[in-house]
């Protein structure tokens, strides 16, 4: 079972970094659309549009650290696993 799991390990972590390029745009997008909305419907023009601009960008930031730290332990384990191997 543990031959498996090391044997699709970089698909895993190539899937999980691939997600990167869509994690960097969607949350800026959606807060971009949200302040806008928002703006629109109380008539606050830029106010709005800029505080859900920097929450996606905020968003975006964390979720893409979360990926890099999953993706880093997933290659850290790997990389434990071949040191206690050793003789």
């Amino acid at each position: 079972m543990k031959n498996e799991r090391d044997r699709y390990a970089w698909a895993r972590q190539g899937g999980l970094l691939a997600t990167i390029p869509f994690l960097m745009a969607v949350p800026p997008i959606a807060g971009l659309l949200i302040g806008r909305f928002l703006d629109n419907r109380f008539d606050t023009n830029p106010i709005f549009t800029i505080v859900f601009l920097i929450f996606g960008f905020a968003a975006s930031v964390r979720e893409v650290a979360n990926v890099l730290k999953k993706a880093d332990a997933g290659n850290g384990q790997k990389k434990k696993d071949v040191d206690d191997k050793k003789p």
